[in-house]
């Protein structure tokens, strides 16, 4: 049996995520959270589990919050409507991130992963387990982007690039450009490496919105939609951006 635990705070939520998990047989599930500040009363006070199905943003706060108060070996799959949290999530033993609504056979691939980090014995290295995790990580879908006082959704593959102005991170679409608040470092290791490439310091770019590459004196880009800044490859990564695009 797997020792599960559901971090959720809306109700509705968390019943139909326990419906879900009540067609698992190997799913045990032993509690039910709703807030950081019970999340670390109970783990501080009782067995942890072996994976939790946990929502992101809480009534009092993340739960990421949680498990930077409380170590837990345990691993996580996130719940939530949005991801912009990839990164941190992949940083606390997350195993997957499922978007809601969530689907069954979203549901079913997660603990079927999980399942397959395990030795047949239960036992095993946590960090070889992470390792096998980070080798088979989610990469970033969509981003939450804020326009004064309103949200939008940006999905990855409407963005031409990202790049970095005034230390902000903007994020270029047919549109306009929108900021950020990801570091160019960390949408390094949350993009889709087959479609973006970290040109220089400043740019990644989006191979599906590359217009024309010119090759002397510097190797330099156009895209489809860019700010005005010119896109030039850095000398050292010149060889990596010829073998990306005949990867593409």
């Amino acid at each position: 049996m797997i020792r599960t635990l559901i971090i959720e705070d809306e109700k509705p939520a968390a019943r139909k995520l326990e419906r879900m998990l009540s067609l698992f047989p190997e799913i045990e599930l032993v509690a039910k959270i709703e807030s950081v500040e019970e999340g670390v009363e109970w783990f501080t006070n009782n067995d942890h589990p072996q994976l939790i199905f946990s929502d992101i943003v809480l009534g009092d706060g993340l739960s990421f919050d949680i498990f930077e108060k409380i170590a837990t070996k345990a691993f996580i799959i996130y719940t939530t409507a949005f991801d912009q949290y990839t990164l941190k999530a992949f940083k606390l033993n997350s195993i997957d991130y499922l978007l809601k609504p969530i689907l069954d056979e979203d549901l079913s691939g997660a603990i079927e992963k999980f399942k397959s980090f395990l030795p047949d014995d239960n036992s095993g290295n946590v960090q070889e387990i992470k390792q096998l995790i980070k080798k088979d990580k989610t990469t970033l879908s969509r981003i939450l982007v804020k326009i004064g006082y309103n949200l939008k959704i940006v999905q990855t593959h409407e963005v031409s690039c990202f790049f970095s102005e005034n230390k902000i991170v903007y994020l270029q679409t047919s549109e306009r450009s929108y900021p950020s608040d990801f570091t160019l470092d960390e949408l390094e290791e949350v993009l889709d490496e087959k479609k973006f490439f970290r040109v220089n310091r400043q740019f990644i770019i989006n191979s599906d919105y590359i217009k024309n590459i010119h090759t002397s004196p510097n190797y330099k880009v156009e895209l489809n939609f860019q700010p005005a800044e010119e896109i030039t490859v850095s000398r050292d990564r010149v060889k990596d951006f010829k073998d990306w695009l005949v990867g593409n």
